[in-house]
């Protein structure tokens, strides 16, 4: 068993897999994530879990080089926004309107399904390298 990290087998190699520029989703309970795309699908009840407690757990062991939001989230899910805003740091950020951002998800390496029940709770993050 594993010591640390995550221990969802399927979000492990989601995550082990990743090369430079790949997209992931962190996404709502609500996001439509097309079927061709690798569903991993961690929501058990509304709210948990909580967007940003994923988005913590995989920053913590993804190299991540950029991140896509929607434009309405700002004004829409101010919480969300504002804590994904200071967990990303420096990381660049582009907002898209959220039609745009549900049309890049068939580029995506795989969604990960949260509880959030908050509207504009999705964020694409674009892999970066260790070096």
């Amino acid at each position: 068993m594993k010591r640390r990290g995550i221990l969802n087998p399927d979000l492990s190699c989601l995550i082990a897999t990743l090369g430079h520029t790949d997209l992931i989703c962190i996404a709502d309970a609500g996001l439509p994530i097309p079927s061709e795309v690798t569903r991993i699908d961690l929501a058990l009840r509304c709210g948990i879990p909580p967007f940003v407690e994923v988005v913590k757990a995989i920053l913590d062991e993804v190299v991540v080089e950029g991140a896509v939001v929607a434009g309405e989230m700002p004004g829409r899910n101010r919480a969300c926004y504002d804590a994904l805003r200071a967990l990303l740091g420096q990381t660049p950020r582009e907002q898209v309107p959220h039609e745009q951002l549900k049309a890049m998800l068939p580029m995506v390496r795989g969604v990960i399904r949260t509880g959030e029940c908050t509207p504009y709770a999705n964020v694409l993050l674009r892999s970066g390298v260790a070096f």
